[in-house]
């Protein structure tokens, strides 16, 4: 099959589903234009800011996007393209997609509240206590398995790591422009953009060469400064930098794509069983997440993009369009790499240095049939892959810090300063960065973080239960994920038992145990809440 095939089919699915099951999704959530949003309601000039439709897709998707899309896909190819590029598709249409649009809506329609909140209304709070405590364990796994994946690209990579550390300075300084000294914002769009491809150049000349292990301890140190530093020294101006990377590097995939006219050579489907990783299923649908559908995405969009949404009309497009944007740039992580036979892929894999190396590799591959040099091409594509891996670490270590100062709140003073919340999320982190590879992180990072999603997708169907909405659309996925994981993490528990991975096994077992007590303390509030109607009728 054509390279080229695969994506434009790919893309008008994608276009189809936004215009038809997104306006579906439209009428099931009564989107309403006319309903104040807390962004314009609330507005405080801090945190309940409202932005641009461009500008906040930019900042949402540079949020949920990380490496999440990259690195799924190219693990899970070991059983084919086939299978990963159906659930890409299907995941991102009726899962993720519907997931991070109605978590997003539920969101706003409680004054931009956190998804942990909703569930306090609605089931109860021990269920608000069991859902923040799966959360910070997750965002946990996100942060040392995401620190692991960086570390590996920039030892492997050092033209990007050298990019990568200017691209930082170059985000503080266009902050400090616009927000201290005023700078006119689309003056400094302009140069901050020259200046980010500067890097790149300057990156290729002056490569900065660290062992992984020596980054893993540099990033864990900058996701505590830059998760407790003001949103706009440095997360915001990074995130409107990191858009222009990411669609650069979609846009360049895909005319790369189109010039070099790959033709698909992996095998389709290689078995229901991998030697490495496992039985397909679960494993496929919590290897390829982000992808599909993640838990994180939830955590954004009620924790960022809802105090940021100036219309309820966009939220289509910023929440489910941006789902499938996510699934597009997973599709084309998979075209990367598919022209090759399997065996070449899982030569270039081990060599490479990790599944972002090997990502860079091929779609610098394609960009060089219309000129770009690959070594130019590598860096690049590495430094967009590992900017959005810096972003979801210190976005994740942000939302992870405000977990844990909403679970200590009424509890403990200690624990809910700032800079103590940020250590609990990074000195966790570094325990399990530490404690293995991130082929032996991900899989449990994935089961969480799917976990996760069907949390969210639990509050906000009873949210759409509570008002009367059949939400079949929320339910079945919900039902589908609690399944897949449950199952994921006690495959999961038995793989590292076997092997004497005892951290990774004792973590497996709390996120399977406080998923349990969710469920069930979830069910006891349905049932209590249709005898109190009984009573009532």
């Amino acid at each position: 099959m054509s390279g080229i095939m695969l994506m434009l089919i790919t893309a008008l699915v994608f276009i189809v589903a936004y215009f038809t099951y997104g306006k579906y999704l439209d009428k099931k959530l009564q989107v309403d234009p006319n309903r104040k949003t807390p962004a314009i309601e609330m507005a405080d000039g801090i945190d309940y800011v409202a932005a641009k439709k461009p500008v906040l897709l930019g900042h949402h998707f540079a949020t949920i996007a990380g490496g999440g899309p990259i690195v799924g896909p190219i693990t899970a190819a070991v059983f084919g393209w086939i299978p990963a590029v159906l659930w890409i598709v299907l995941g991102s249409i009726f899962f993720g997609g519907v997931h991070d649009y109605t978590s997003l809506q539920a969101s706003i329609r409680h004054r931009a509240q956190s998804i942990g909140t909703i569930i306090k209304e609605y089931i109860g709070k021990r269920g608000q206590t069991l859902f923040l405590s799966f959360s910070i364990a997750t965002i946990i796994l996100i942060v040392g398995v995401f620190c692991v994946l960086v570390a590996d690209t920039f030892a492997a990579t050092p033209e990007a790591a050298t990019a990568s550390i200017l691209f930082t300075f170059l985000a503080i300084a266009l902050g400090f422009a616009v927000n201290q000294l005023r700078v006119n914002f689309v003056v400094a769009s302009i140069i901050g953009v020259l200046v980010m491809f500067a890097c790149i150049w300057v990156g290729s000349l002056f490569p900065f060469e660290l062992s992984a292990p020596v980054w893993i301890v540099i990033l864990i140190i900058y996701s505590y400064v830059a998760s407790v530093l003001p949103v706009w020294f440095l997360l915001q101006p990074r995130d409107y930098l990191n858009s222009y990377l990411l669609y650069g590097m979609i846009f360049g995939g895909f005319i790369g794509i189109l010039v070099a006219n790959p033709t698909i050579q992996m095998s389709g489907f290689t078995g229901f069983y991998n030697d490495t990783l496992g039985p397909l299923f679960p494993i496929l649908f919590i290897t390829i997440a982000c992808g599909a559908i993640s838990g994180f995405h939830s955590l954004v969009a009620s924790g960022t993009t809802a105090k940021q949404l100036d219309n309820e009309r966009n939220s289509r497009f910023i929440a489910y369009g941006g789902m499938l944007i996510e699934g597009f740039l997973a599709v084309i992580v998979v075209i990367s790499v598919s022209y090759l036979t399997s065996g070449a892929f899982a030569e270039r894999l081990a060599e490479s240095g990790g599944p972002i190396p090997t990502f860079a590799l091929g779609l610098a591959h394609f960009m060089n049939a219309f000129g770009l040099p690959v070594a130019t091409g590598v860096t690049f594509v590495s430094l967009a892959a590992s900017a959005f891996l810096l972003t979801t670490l210190d976005s994740a270590t942000r939302l992870g810090k405000y977990a844990v100062q909403e679970f200590a709140e009424g509890r403990s003073k200690f624990f809910h300063n700032q800079h103590v919340a940020t250590l609990v999320i990074v000195a966790g982190a570094a325990a399990l960065a530490f404690s293995g590879t991130w082929v032996d992180l991900w899989p449990l990072f994935g089961s969480a973080n799917q976990m996760l999603g069907a949390l969210a997708l639990m509050a906000v169907s009873a949210w759409l239960v509570k008002r009367g909405i059949k939400s079949l659309f929320t339910l079945i996925p919900m039902v589908f994920m609690f399944v897949l994981t449950l199952s994921a993490l006690g495959v999961l528990m038995y793989q590292n038992f076997t092997i004497g991975n005892w951290l990774l096994t004792i973590s497996g077992f709390v996120l399977f145990v406080l998923c349990v007590f969710l469920i069930i303390e979830a069910w006891n509030s349905f049932v209590s809440n249709k005898k109190d109607t009984s009573v009532k009728a």
